[in-house]
């Protein structure tokens, strides 16, 4: 008897351990990315769901969507169509391993990256704060050559986290998010387009010193000092007309190959919102987004509008393809036009009335008589807090203006 109970147990341990050694485990979708620049690591949060059925990075509160997946091998390749950039990723032991390719004008940037199984941090794993850089910050960014530009920096710290932007007259940095340990704050984003790492310093005399980067290219030198009172310029005073110009004139090819003017019947009598942007451009898909509602919301009180689009691509079909990319996206039901590349002295001498491009996007309110009414340079968007509320406040005030104004009426 106790020989069969010896055995009988024998049978049941035998027979239970295979049961217990391939129990499958539970499949990773979250997945810590860090890419390679010069002299940075840029990390970000990728989740990916097992089948592919969906994906997205996270940089804060923002969940940025892969518009494109598709299986490469046992890896995958994830496509931002409208931005035209794609990361690839192949297994290895650890995880991936795979390249982000960022389509620029007339190039590619292409960075290193590999993927682990999320640890639960971002930059550091156990970062010990020292300071708060709550606040704002007046910023002063230095590129190599020694030129410099004015910003401000929005931050909001909770324990060691800490996320916020920058806000610059051409526009602002979106969502950055990061850490702070020590004395020291770590920033990045990566949103399909922009590949930015920021590091600084927080010195003995209260000021931030570091620098930034932003893709295989770009490098500046930032200093900051808090300043409640910081502000950029007035975004309505930075772009007017030409001296002896009172209107916008153009015609451009609408995406079919259709020539649009501006005199055309379908903006006679109508307000019309004028946008200059480029589907590479995450302001641009801010701004875009959002638009659409404002249309679809005023088009039957005379609202019209167009945007002429500022592509990477001399190639008409390319621009185009990338243009129905982006208003597809964003539900933009109005025309849009591919009026040249995305150089901003290129884009200025296809609007000699301006008195330059200074940034994408650029906003134009152009009253019901056809008189521009007010320019807006650049964009600050959801990412910026109350800047993205005072801007819409003061949009609609303008827009509901213009629109309120019969035709006859407008000076």
């Amino acid at each position: 008897m106790r020989l069969f109970t010896l055995t009988l147990v024998a049978l049941l341990v035998a027979c239970s351990e295979p049961d217990q050694a391939t129990a499958p485990a539970e499949p990773v979708t979250d997945w810590r990315v860090l890419i390679q620049l010069p002299e940075a690591e840029l990390p970000v949060r990728l989740h990916l769901a097992p089948d592919g059925s969906e994906a997205w990075f996270a940089n804060g509160p923002e969940r940025v969507e892969v518009g494109e997946i598709a299986r490469a091998g046992e890896g995958w390749v994830l496509r931002f169509p409208v931005f035209n950039n794609t990361v690839t990723l192949r297994p290895t032991a650890a995880g991936f391993e795979g390249e982000l390719t960022l389509v620029k004008r007339g190039y590619e940037q292409v960075m290193p990256l590999t993927a682990a199984p999320h640890p639960g941090y971002r930059f550091i794993e156990d970062p010990q704060p020292e300071v708060d850089v709550t606040g704002r910050w007046s910023v002063t960014f230095t590129e190599d050559d020694g030129a410099q530009s004015e910003a401000v920096g929005e931050f909001d710290q909770q324990g060691s986290s800490v996320v916020g932007t920058f806000l610059t007259a051409k526009g602002d940095y979106r969502y950055l998010a990061g850490d702070v340990d020590g004395r020291r704050i770590l920033l990045s984003t990566f949103d399909g387009a922009h590949a930015f790492v920021f590091s600084a310093e927080l010195r003995a005399d209260g000021t931030l010193e570091g620098d930034f980067w932003s893709g295989t290219k770009w490098h500046e030198d930032w200093v900051a000092e808090r300043n409640f009172e910081a502000r950029l310029p007035d975004a309505y005073q930075l772009t007017y007309l030409n001296d002896g110009y009172d209107r916008l004139e153009f015609t451009f090819p609408d995406l079919d190959g259709k020539p649009v003017s501006l005199s055309d019947e379908r903006f006679r009598d109508k307000v019309v919102l004028v946008s200059l942007a480029g589907s590479w451009c995450p302001n641009c898909a801010d701004e875009m987004a959002f638009l659409a509602p404002v249309y679809r919301e005023n088009r039957d009180r005379g609202l019209e509008m167009v945007t002429l689009l500022y592509e990477h691509f001399e190639d008409f079909e390319r621009a185009a393809r990338q243009g129905r990319a982006m208003a597809q996206k964003h539900g933009a039901e109005w025309k849009m036009l591919v009026a040249g590349i995305s150089d901003k002295t290129a884009a200025a001498e296809t609007l000699p009335m301006l008195n330059h491009v200074l940034a994408f996007p650029t906003l134009i309110f152009i009253d019901r008589n056809g008189a521009v009414r007010h320019i807006h340079t650049g964009f600050s968007g959801p990412g910026t807090g109350q800047h993205y509320q005072a801007f819409k406040e003061k949009f609609e005030t303008l827009l509901e203006s213009l629109l309120q104004e019969p035709a006859s009426a407008a000076p």
